[in-house]
């Protein structure tokens, strides 16, 4: 079997999969993260420090490492919005590369948002009908992906704000206060003020936010359960939270922000959101094992 590996370095957090095809599906033989918080690390001249990126390179070296010990043939790091957005990203890239012995790949939005989209719609069991949106919630930036399974991406819209950087800006109390969300919940009105995205037949949620979600409301976000989630977040301090749902405090205390907006983009696009079984990082394995995911012998799911 091909043992493949994928890398995400986003602005949150740095995330390893190991996986292989199976039976025709996308087996997870592994999966290791650490909290980097690349979106924390950038200075007024929008430079990421070089402390931040000597820790990332240590953390993409050790994934390496772990990835090739569980015998994985390919390996594919890819990096996103905090490094993107950097001024000094190609130096960043360059840096984490030598440091991990892996050339580091940093996505455009149209290429993430590809990626993310293969990695959402291949895996959800069935082969969805019609328009798809999926929506890509991450620590320094927030997507939007549209199109179709048989004909792929159609548009990808981005905007550079995220579940992590609004967090560090606008929560400080632990649990947040309820005068914090409605500042959360005001600044996500007036950064999507005059947004409109046309409506797919069916939507899902991918990243951090959506997948820790699912251990806290269940798999679909709805009004009703984005606020029940909300409730649950304010409620006590992130470590008991933490505790509860078997969540790392770190995600707990970025989540409210999260889940402001995918409470929000669920509201643009008229549909509840089905919290997704992959994302960016399967979909950056679909792509290694085969370029053809479409054709039934080749076809992988998970």
């Amino acid at each position: 079997m091909t043992l493949c590996a994928a890398i995400d370095i986003g602005s949150n957090t740095t995330r390893l999969l190991v996986a292989e095809p199976v039976d025709g599906q996308l087996k997870k033989v592994m999966e290791q993260r650490a909290y980097t918080r690349i979106g924390k690390a950038v200075d007024k001249k929008g430079r990421i420090s070089a402390e931040k990126v000597e820790e990332v390179g240590e953390v993409v070296a050790t994934q390496v490492r772990l990835a090739q010990e569980m015998g994985a043939t390919e390996i594919r790091a890819v990096a996103t919005a905090a490094v993107r957005d950097a001024r000094n990203c190609e130096e960043v890239a360059e840096a984490v590369g030598a440091a991990a012995g892996v050339a580091i790949e940093v996505l455009p939005e149209e290429e993430e948002g590809r990626l993310s989209f293969i990695g959402a719609t291949k895996t959800l069991g069935h082969a969805p009908d019609g328009l798809v949106g999926v929506v890509d919630i991450g620590g320094g930036s927030t997507e939007v992906i549209l199109g179709t399974v048989p004909d792929g991406v159609q548009s990808v819209r981005s905007w550079p704000v995220g579940s992590g950087n609004l967090a560090e800006e606008l929560l400080s109390s632990d649990p947040p206060s309820a005068a914090e969300i409605r500042r959360a919940r005001d600044r996500i009105e007036d950064i999507f003020e005059g947004v409109e995205i046309e409506r797919p037949a069916q939507a899902v949620a991918v990243g951090g936010s959506a997948t820790s979600l699912r251990r806290l409301v269940g798999a679909v976000l709805e009004y009703e359960t984005l606020e029940r989630g909300i409730r649950v977040l304010c409620g006590d301090p992130a470590t008991d939270v933490g505790r509860r749902f078997e969540l790392d405090p770190t995600r707990v205390r970025i989540l409210p922000t999260g889940v402001l907006l995918l409470e929000k983009l669920s509201e643009l696009l008229g549909q509840p959101l089905q919290i997704g079984k992959g994302g960016l990082r399967e979909g950056v394995i679909l792509d290694l094992l085969n370029g053809s995911l479409d054709g039934e012998p080749e076809r992988v799911a998970a």
